[in-house]
């Protein structure tokens, strides 16, 4: 078995958006989130799939352009509990969050998205479960 230190490569992680980051930007937690009610998230998200970070991009509040950024976590991170055994059991989406900051190491260009009426039915249900009182943990 090969140590990970020893290989050229790394673990890449994504984060969909739409904020207009370049690189060398650090994301922090405690920024108005980009989902539901838009309260400050004490929690910043990340992914290591490309289709989790084009949902994110996608779903997304706001009037920029869904974009997604490769981004390297700055200090400890967690598997995101909103997704992991509560879901998504093993967390398949490999969805993580940390307090600490992601760097943004650049953008991901030429991705597509899901079809439109599939981001529509996923709109939809989070409206409902944001009308039911169903919040992502933010502890």
């Amino acid at each position: 078995m090969t140590d990970a230190a020893a290989t050229p490569f790394k673990q890449a992680f994504f984060h969909g958006t739409r904020a207009g980051l370049k690189a060398g930007d650090l994301m922090v937690a405690g920024q108005q989130s980009n989902y539901g009610d838009r309260h400050h998230a004490g929690w910043i998200y990340f992914t290591a799939t490309l289709d989790a970070a084009i949902w994110g991009a996608e779903l997304a509040q706001g009037d920029l352009p869904a974009r997604i950024y490769v981004v390297e976590p700055t200090g400890e991170w967690e598997n995101d509990p909103n997704l992991t055994d509560q879901k998504f059991p093993g967390n398949p989406s490999q969805s993580f969050r940390s307090r600490e900051g992601l760097r943004v190491i650049g953008e991901v260009v030429g991705w597509s998205g899901h079809p439109q009426d599939q981001v529509a039915a996923m709109q939809a249900h989070l409206i409902e479960l944001e009308k039911a009182g169903i919040r992502a943990m933010d502890d």
